[in-house]
């Protein structure tokens, strides 16, 4: 992992020094950590990436939020975080997780572009950025160990477009808030569909994040996405293979 100070950002007033809890959750990627936010707090905010609104609690509620999640991913997985906006939880999971091979999947030029840059910035040589929606890359994309998601629609809707990217027996992992049990009972028939064969929260961040980061975990079995996307699966497979053949 490399990073340095090779483009000047202006740091944005409003935002903190690191918390303590920051030393601990990234250690010796404390200072990366650090550019990271201040990245965020500065050309997140211009290219309206996240709100100025966010910028004075950048740590606790975004990279220290989405870094705990690290508690709950296993070694050297493969993962793939779908709609990933400006990097979260992705970037800080790939901060304090150097064994993970993690994919940013993203639809929007404007947030791909920051994130590629931010990838760049930091050398994080184990972060690959991907424009597309999941949908789009279903068949195309090695499927992973790991999907994360951190709320970005209904449970329901979020598990269409993750659980289809697992591999057999791989697992979702969505940060969720004070609603998470009720979203699992919404979704429970959709997710049946879907092949997953397991649901459960979990809280993560323990002495670390005021309050707990809460987790979604959403396991599949052999056949994430079930029948349906099962199809689909094979029928990009074909298509690629037909195209690679030309």
């Amino acid at each position: 992992m490399r990073y340095g100070r090779t483009v000047l950002v202006t740091e944005a007033a409003q935002l903190p020094q690191a918390p303590e809890a920051a030393r601990k959750v990234f250690g010796e990627y404390l200072p990366a950590a650090v550019r990271y936010a201040e990245l965020l707090a500065d050309a997140g905010v211009k290219r309206g990436l996240i709100g100025p609104r966010e910028v004075p609690r950048l740590w606790e509620r975004h990279l220290l939020n989405c870094a705990v999640l690290s508690e709950v991913v296993p070694e050297g997985v493969t993962v793939c975080d779908v709609g990933s906006g400006a990097g979260l939880p992705g970037i800080p999971l790939a901060l304090v997780r150097p064994d993970l091979k993690i994919t940013l999947l993203e639809p929007l030029l404007r947030r791909t572009n920051f994130l590629q840059e931010v990838v760049e910035l930091l050398g994080l040589d184990h972060v690959t950025v991907v424009r597309g929606r999941a949908e789009e890359v279903l068949g195309k994309l090695t499927p992973v160990h790991v999907v994360t998601a951190r709320a970005v629609a209904p449970l329901d809707r979020l598990a269409g477009w993750g659980v289809p990217l697992l591999r057999p027996y791989g697992e979702m992992l969505a940060l969720k808030g004070d609603t998470a049990e009720e979203e699992i009972l919404g979704a429970r028939a959709a997710l049946s569909k879907l092949g997953v064969v397991e649901t459960s929260v979990l809280q993560v961040g323990e002495g670390l994040v005021d309050p707990l980061s809460t987790v979604v975990r959403v396991e599949v079995g052999e056949s994430p996405g079930g029948v349906r996307f099962a199809a689909k699966r094979a029928k990009a497979a074909r298509t690629s293979r037909t195209r690679r053949r030309r």
